[in-house]
């Protein structure tokens, strides 16, 4: 038809499907299929395969040393409060870290920026200690609360391991300028060093200065692996 020409008469008629959008449809059906697909595994007691990874190997290595050399063990579980997903992620390895030092009687040292993740930290290590057959090894002030400003918080840590000397740094949770800062103090201490954290711009920093990084979502993976292994074990 030429242009500008008169149209015909149009009817508009409803629909409730738009054929040219199918591909979007399908996309969905199989991300919904697969999310109950595993929602089914999880209900039924079948664990996914997750992947072993050299950091998580590196978190018993570093306990095995500080027990050796009779030094306590420093857990960051990041700089952020309960809301922040990375935090829970360090909370639930901050379990499985309290039932291996508490397998090898060593010292734990967990300093924590807010109340809310404090109160989970000493229920996470005193949960580690009854995991791990010991609960009358459980320190109340294992776990301190520090203070929720980024450099207060940053100064405290140096403090401790400049004066206490913990063999072993964990840094597992949400981190920001704070990063070299704790890293570059523990490297001078001749600490071994396992990082972990989704904050991609704070990566580089752990990576060089640090024995072992998880990188990006690994955090998760961890926390789900050691979850699920911890649970393993008390059944056994």
């Amino acid at each position: 038809t030429l242009a500008g020409a008169a149209a015909g008469p149009a009817i508009a008629r409803a629909a409730w499907f738009n054929s040219t959008r199918a591909s979007v449809f399908v996309f969905m059906a199989a991300y919904f299929l697969l999310v109950l697909y595993y929602m089914y595994m999880a209900q039924s007691g079948r664990k996914p395969f997750v992947r072993r990874l050299p950091g998580i190997d590196a978190i018993e290595e570093a306990i095995g040393r500080a027990t050796e050399m009779g030094r306590p063990v420093l857990f960051v579980p990041g700089i952020q409060d309960i809301d922040e997903m990375q935090t829970v992620a360090g909370l639930v390895i901050l379990e499985s870290v309290a039932r291996l030092t508490a397998r090898y009687e060593t010292p734990i040292r967990v300093p924590v920026a807010y109340p809310i993740p404090f109160t989970i930290a000493q229920e996470m290590v005193r949960s580690g200690h009854a995991n791990a057959g010991r609960p009358d090894t459980y320190d109340p002030d294992s776990v301190s609360f520090v203070s929720p400003q980024q450099f207060a918080y940053v100064a405290a840590i140096t403090g401790i391991m400049l004066r206490d000397r913990p063999a072993a740094h964990l840094f597992m949770g949400s981190f920001f300028a704070e990063s070299l800062l704790l890293a570059e103090t523990g490297f001078s201490t001749g600490a071994i060093q396992v990082a972990a954290t989704a904050n991609v711009h704070q990566l580089p920093f752990f990576v060089v200065a640090c024995d072992y990084t998880l990188i990006g979502e690994e955090i998760f993976a961890a926390s789900a692996y050691l979850d699920g292994r911890n649970q393993t074990d008390a059944s056994d």
